[in-house]
């Protein structure tokens, strides 16, 4: 992967910036970006504003990734963009990533939404959403390890990769990070001469459509960023507020599904920041004394057994598959790297297979989790082994 800033930038002005009229905001961090994302889109629709939204990765389909409120960017739309985007594409060398990042600011010229909601990818300092040429405000999600072979080995250096978006002036907002993310923050915002809002998470007098209790913390993110634009626009109430988070849903995140009528939970936790959330949300339907099933699909540069040391309580079984047209992590990798849980480790050739060993065993009192990788958990939806509640 070649990150650069200079491809996009260059390929944007080729295409004579499109909504650079636009105000964004961008949401950066590790864990929680499509939340707080979707929360804020939400939030923007219930105050009767046009919301411009694009995010990553999508589940079934790459449409997922861009859309004005309610409605996904078509297909057709789509390929003819893309198309259309191909010359441009082999001059600037493109990213996939690019390339859909592209297609969405075109998407948005013609639409011309009032905000947009730019998710950024992996990063923040080269990435293709920082090319966009307004972005007054940054939301900040919760900055951990992950994606060490593009950001960096410490904890410090990938705050730094994405702090780094943040441009000159702007607002920034964030939950409590850890010291050393928040003193990059702070150090960032004070050179570009920015704003920093901390902000406590929500109580429990707010209703979210997002399941968990850690959304109450990215849902304090996103109504910190919605209230910064109500100060500027006088449109967006608290109400408004409330009704949109109510309804905004994500899916794929602490989701219950049903597998042959038989439900179970779904998480795209991929890291050990998200396994630590995910082993906290665990101890609010069973405790660590109870057995808990997983199904795990790990992709090869995934910290994975650091991940299960986070997810696997005693008496917990989980079941290492693969990740779908993706290097992933095996049995045989796992149990050497987890010498003290290795005899709680089993595999299957797929998620579906062990979904039917569990089944042939007694489906489990505990709800079995799927989780590692959303590209897995789309893989499942898609091909309608999964059905939403």
């Amino acid at each position: 992967m070649d990150l650069s800033l200079d491809r996009m930038t260059i390929a944007l002005e080729q295409l004579h910036r499109p909504a650079h009229s636009i105000p964004a905001v961008q949401v950066v961090g590790t864990n929680g970006k499509g939340s707080i994302a979707c929360l804020i889109h939400h939030g923007l629709m219930a105050a009767g504003l046009c919301s411009g939204l694009t995010t990553s990765p999508h589940l079934v389909s790459w449409c997922e990734r861009i859309r004005v409120n309610d409605q996904l960017i078509s297909i057709t739309a789509l390929r003819h963009t893309l198309e259309q985007l191909q010359p441009l594409t082999e001059q600037c060398r493109l990213t996939p990533f690019e390339q859909l990042i592209c297609a969405a600011l075109i998407h948005f010229e013609a639409q011309k939404p009032d905000w947009l909601v730019l998710e950024a990818g992996l990063g923040g300092r080269l990435d293709a959403t920082t090319a966009h040429s307004w972005r007054p405000l940054i939301a900040v999600a919760s900055i951990g390890m992950d994606h060490r072979e593009h950001l960096g080995p410490s904890l410090q250096a990938i705050a730094a990769e994405k702090a780094a978006a943040i441009g000159e002036g702007a607002h920034v907002i964030s939950a409590t990070q850890e010291p050393e993310v928040s003193a990059v923050l702070e150090q960032r915002v004070y050179e570009v001469q920015g704003t920093l809002q901390w902000v406590d998470a929500l109580d429990e007098s707010w209703t979210l459509g997002l399941s968990g209790a850690l959304q109450k913390r990215n849902g304090a993110v996103a109504a910190a960023a919605l209230q910064w634009m109500s100060a500027r626009s006088k449109v967006i109430s608290n109400p408004a507020i409330r009704e949109g988070f109510a309804a905004a849903r994500w899916p794929g995140r602490l989701q219950w599904m049903r597998w042959r009528g038989l439900r179970l939970r779904v998480d795209g936790a991929h890291n050990p920041p998200a396994a630590i959330a995910l082993a906290r949300e665990r101890c609010s339907w069973s405790s660590a004394s109870s057995r808990q099933i997983w199904i795990l699909a790990i992709q090869a540069q995934k910290q994975a057994p650091e991940m299960l040391e986070q997810l696997l309580g005693p008496l917990d079984e989980a079941w290492v598959v693969p990740v779908p047209g993706h290097r992933s992590w095996s049995l045989e990798q796992l149990k050497p790297a987890l010498p003290l849980q290795a005899h709680q480790l089993r595999s299957a050739e797929t998620a579906l297979d062990a979904l039917n060993q569990l089944l042939k065993q007694g489906w489990p009192k505990s709800v079995p989790v799927i989780a590692g990788s959303l590209y897995l958990i789309g893989h499942l939806m898609e091909n309608g082994t999964l059905e939403a509640e």
